[in-house]
């Protein structure tokens, strides 16, 4: 059982910026791929970025750029920096883990979620 517990969010005007935390109560963190799901009013839930067990990123098109995501293995933590924030950024963000190389979406856990508010 893995239990994530996510940390960040909050509101700030466009452009600016946040830093999302991810932590993991589990006994060996570094065989988990890790991601950020968000999910806007309205609309289903997306993948932003994926961090693998072996360190490879990947990210949403419209994040690319803009977000950097990161993993510290030492202190079972991913982040998730957001630069340039842009009002279409606003929704829940998710933290996910699964127990596999590369996020398949099926099988893992899922963090309870924070806010991320981006308005003028």
């Amino acid at each position: 059982q893995v239990q994530l517990v996510e940390s960040g969010g909050g509101s700030v005007q466009p452009g600016g910026f946040l830093r999302l935390s991810c932590a993991a109560s589990v006994s060996i963190f570094s065989p988990l791929s890790l991601a950020w799901y968000r999910q806007a009013p309205g609309k289903p839930r997306e993948l932003v970025a994926v961090v693998t067990s072996r360190g490879f990123t990947s990210y949403t098109d419209s994040v690319k750029g803009r977000f950097t995501l990161s993993r510290d293995n030492a202190k079972n933590t991913v982040y998730l920096q957001m630069n340039s924030l842009k009002t279409e950024d606003t929704a829940v963000y998710y933290c996910y883990a699964e127990p596999n190389s590369y996020i398949r979406g099926t099988n893992g856990y899922w963090g309870q979620g924070t806010q991320v508010t981006v308005s003028s």
